[in-house]
């Protein structure tokens, strides 16, 4: 290992550096003291960014525009691509992992005006809610909520309950050694161990590990592990790599195959997620 010594200077214009770029982020903390029920703003992160752990007194709709992120909670992970949106309730402990540069807008909702029947759902962003989305975030922090600002709220919510929800959550056990086996998958998505490897690892007979992991998961470690990689791809698809590329890195020995799964998973192609991300860097 080599030790790189910076110079006191050097070292001063990269905190520097950290420092401006924290200071860019902005947060729900930034809001004024008394804000509308609805607030919202556009922001960019840079890649490797890492959101940790937290929390936010109010609703929070992420649009996502261009780049890949992955948002934690507790009991699950999502991995949203460009054109996507995710709802979160008031008060849940969420983290973000920017895959890439990432380019969103992000609506705060008080909890009065959300109602507590929505629960976090990823779905794609149609062109309406995009286009309320724009009107609030255009309003920046200092509106008064109007008629037809609590029109464009109200329509808002309810395309949120009404869009379908994406099934590109990977669910996590609450077992340690479980948790334990499907981090590591999914750290490595790509790996070619087999259940008998997975379940050594969990210190656990191949039958105890299988019969214990559907009873928590409600699937099979295989399947659970083909989705695994599945939204590991669209997040590569999305970040650039080829359809082929991101196949064959994850495991699959065809495109057919890997096209198939990607198509239960997404609703789309792989290429055509390919298509779309590209559009959407464009604009």
């Amino acid at each position: 290992m080599v030790n790189i010594l910076l110079s006191k200077e050097d070292e001063c214009a990269r905190k520097h550096e950290v420092d401006r770029k924290v200071r860019t982020i902005k947060r729900s903390s930034d809001l004024p003291a008394r804000p509308p029920p609805v607030v919202g703003f556009a922001d960019v992160y840079t890649g490797g960014f890492v959101d940790e752990f937290h929390t936010h007194d109010r609703a929070q709709l992420a649009i996502y525009q261009a780049g890949s992120v992955t948002i934690s909670i507790p009991d699950s992970i999502f991995v949203l691509c460009p054109g996507q949106a995710m709802w979160m309730p008031a008060n849940t402990l969420h983290q973000s992992i920017c895959r890439t540069d990432l380019m969103f807008q992000v609506i705060y909702v008080d909890p009065a005006l959300s109602g507590a029947d929505l629960e976090c759902k990823v779905f794609d962003a149609s062109t309406l809610v995009q286009g309320l989305v724009d009107e609030i975030v255009a309003m920046k922090s200092d509106f008064t909520m109007d008629a037809r600002m609590s029109t464009i709220a109200a329509l808002l919510l309810e395309e949120v309950r009404r869009a379908p929800r994406l099934a590109d959550r990977v669910h996590l056990p609450a077992d340690s050694r479980l948790r334990r086996v499907c981090e590591a998958v999914m750290a490595q998505p790509g790996d070619r161990h087999d259940i008998d490897f997975w379940a050594r690892e969990a210190g656990m007979s191949r039958r105890s590990f299988t019969r214990l992991f559907q009873q928590e998961m409600g699937a099979g470690f295989a399947a659970w592990r083909r989705r695994v990689r599945v939204i590991e791809a669209a997040s590569r698809i999305t970040a650039g790599e080829t359809v082929a590329e991101v196949a064959f890195a994850l495991g699959y020995d065809g495109l057919g195959s890997f096209s198939t799964m990607f198509r239960q998973v997404f609703g789309v192609s792989p290429s055509s997620l390919k298509a779309r991300s590209l559009s959407l860097r464009r604009s």
